[in-house]
């Protein structure tokens, strides 16, 4: 069973510009990593997520214009919610991210650390999705 784009906008809390964001830069992250581990760029890590990154940084930014004008046209609860919730979600993204970018870069601090331990920011927001999932009508 597929989501329709309604049914995904709804349950992630994006707006529909920002999902085909992160689709563009996750198709872009994935050229430029098939391209880095087949040694056809000499490229660093962390130039290789900067894709990631830049849908991020734009999504943030997206999120803070949308909920000051829903703030001002007296949705206050609203605005703070998704607020909340997009920042929580992007702040759990990035963390797992640059945690693997300094693991992939082999970095002093992340050498020693396990893949499990990068990736559970993202099992956080799994358990967050679900929660959210059962909340939302």
């Amino acid at each position: 069973m597929l989501f329709s784009l309604r049914e995904l906008v709804q349950w992630l809390g994006f707006a529909t510009f920002e999902l085909f964001m992160h689709l563009g830069a996750l198709l872009v992250f994935s050229v430029l990593v098939a391209l880095r581990v087949d040694v056809l760029v000499a490229v660093s890590w962390w130039l290789v997520f900067v894709p990631l990154f830049a849908a991020d940084g734009l999504s943030t930014y997206f999120t803070t214009i949308v909920s000051i004008r829903l703030y001002q046209e007296g949705d206050r609860r609203l605005a703070v919610l998704r607020l909340l919730w997009v920042l929580t979600v992007l702040s759990l993204k990035l963390v797992c991210e640059v945690l693997l970018c300094q693991k992939l870069e082999g970095q002093d601090q992340a050498r020693e650390l396990w893949f499990g331990l990068i990736v559970s920011p993202i099992f956080i927001l799994l358990q967050l999705l679900m929660i959210r999932a059962c909340r939302v009508n």
